[in-house]
């Protein structure tokens, strides 16, 4: 892991590409809006998307675009003022949200958790003396993150969710390796309710919405339900067609992860476009630091091959080394419901695309990477694929049980030699995932299994790292680190 050393890093070196003059980025809008009006619905019916809304700027320009349905079972069109989930987009708000209170010299990456929250306990004591805040907007903190407890609706359930990790282990020390945990996120946003003296979504409204100027945006169902809100579709068996998903949003405990948190596109990049201004909102207001701003996109980890998420993480922000340059980012997904934010800080480019259900993956490539190409000169890397001649292996590094609190996953080897992937949700997840009972697997890189089988329209992969001490793998990496259980 690479840790800038510094409470707020120099900024990253640009290319010196100057950004297009106002009546250039104009043209190339004018120019996607009329492509987008006349695409983006075949490209929905396409990948079974029920609907979409994206939104597209350069400089202070602004386009946007919607369309199919946001609920099948009702047929609501969407809009471009339609409210979708942005899933763990909101992670890079909690962030932002930290951030501010750095500025205001109210909080320091750097100190231990427990300077803000005393009684923060996981199950190594160790650990929890020692975690930071910087290696929580790392994802670097080591602790089993993946959980879901429902803390009820009341304003207090974040404190009281927090209140339950006493028991979470310690999959390796802090700082070690890349692991996504969204439990670390709900950590953050508690020690920013606590610092601040009021809750999580009080935070969001005084601090990020009224200062952006936010009119489409929701801290849940109960203010979504005031606008045109799009509802999640799920496939109820692999294979059959998206259906309106049985719940709108998880539980409100993990809103500070990205469980309920929802805007139109043109929001969510107002958010947007106040980051790659280095931090000033759009009346001038200076809603975050500049070095605060740039610091969150400094590279502080490496992230494992993983084919669709970045290179490296930042302070709440992904970033991916592309030809053409480097993009910042974040994704999320909630139940049935996607959100896909892209920033280029040298061409001063940012695409919002939000989606709900279907195989998004595929709208992704087509929009995003069309954006990215033509308006600032960047290209997506391909999607990763399976060869299906690839050669057998010997796979003993692999098989095994990996354990989380999320769900298990099962990697086997059958008689004749063919790898296969089983995923078994626990919790709140067994209750929402549909998954094929078994995928098959092949070989992709050294220490990586592709699957043959897409989902979403991405081919996922499966990365082995660390040594269990007899020559197999540790950890089984999809972004989360999941433990070898104990045979």
């Amino acid at each position: 892991m690479s840790k800038a050393q510094s409470q707020t890093p120099a900024s990253s070196s640009t290319s010196g590409t100057p950004a297009p003059s106002k009546t250039e980025a104009q043209a190339r809008l004018d120019t996607l809006k009329a492509w987008l009006d006349e695409h983006l619905k075949a490209l929905l019916d396409e990948h079974e998307v029920p609907g979409a809304a994206v939104a597209v700027s350069v400089g202070d320009k602004v386009v946007d675009a919607a369309a199919g349905v946001l609920n099948t079972g009702t047929g609501v069109e969407a809009t471009p003022d339609s409210v979708f989930q942005i899933g763990s987009v909101t992670k890079v708000w909690t962030t932002t949200l930290a951030m501010q209170l750095v500025d205001e010299g109210t909080l320091d990456l750097d100190e231990p958790v427990r300077t803000y929250l005393p009684d923060f306990k996981l199950a190594d004591d160790t650990a929890a003396a020692t975690i930071t805040t910087r290696q929580l907007m790392c994802h670097v903190s080591g602790f089993e993150g993946d959980f879901f407890t429902d803390t009820g609706q009341g304003d207090d359930c974040l404190e009281k969710f927090v209140a339950t990790f006493g028991t979470m282990p310690q999959l390796f020390p802090p700082g070690e390796r890349f692991s996504y945990n969204n439990a670390a996120y709900c950590l953050m946003g508690r020690i920013v309710e606590v610092l601040r003296g009021k809750p999580y979504d009080a935070c969001l409204r005084d601090h990020l919405f009224t200062p952006l100027g936010l009119t489409h945006a929701a801290t849940g169902p109960h203010e979504a339900i005031l606008h045109r809100a799009a509802v999640g579709h799920t496939r109820p068996a692999p294979g059959a067609a998206p259906q309106p998903a049985a719940v709108w949003a998880a539980v409100r405990s993990n809103a500070a992860a990205g469980a309920m948190l929802a805007m139109r596109p043109r929001d969510l990049l107002a958010f947007a476009r106040m980051h790659l201004a280095d931090g000033l909102g759009p009346d001038g207001t200076r809603v975050l630091s500049a070095e605060s701003a740039r610091a969150m996109r400094e590279p502080q980890v490496d992230v494992p091959y993983l084919g669709f998420m970045g290179d490296h993480w930042g302070l709440g922000w992904e970033t991916f080394d592309l030809d053409g340059g480097t993009v910042v980012g974040h994704d999320g997904g909630t139940i049935g419901q996607a959100a896909i934010l892209r920033l280029v800080p040298d061409r001063d480019v940012a695409v919002a695309l939000q989606l709900n259900g279907g195989d998004v993956i595929g709208v992704y490539v087509e929009i995003v990477g069309r954006v990215l190409r033509e308006l600032a000169g960047v290209e997506l890397r391909p999607l990763p694929k399976p060869n299906r001649d690839a050669p057998r292996i010997d796979a003993s590094r692999y098989v095994g049980t990996y354990t989380a609190a999320a769900g298990d996953t099962v990697i086997s080897q059958d008689t004749d030699g063919r790898l296969w992937v089983e995923r078994k949700p626990k919790g709140i997840l067994a209750e929402l995932d549909s998954l094929p009972e078994k995928v098959e697997l092949v070989p992709d890189r050294e220490g990586t299994l592709i699957a043959l089988v897409p989902e979403q329209g991405f081919h996922r992969l499966y990365t082995f790292v660390g040594d269990d001490g007899s020559g197999r793998a540790q950890f089984l990496h999809t972004g989360r680190a999941d433990r070898r259980a104990a045979e």
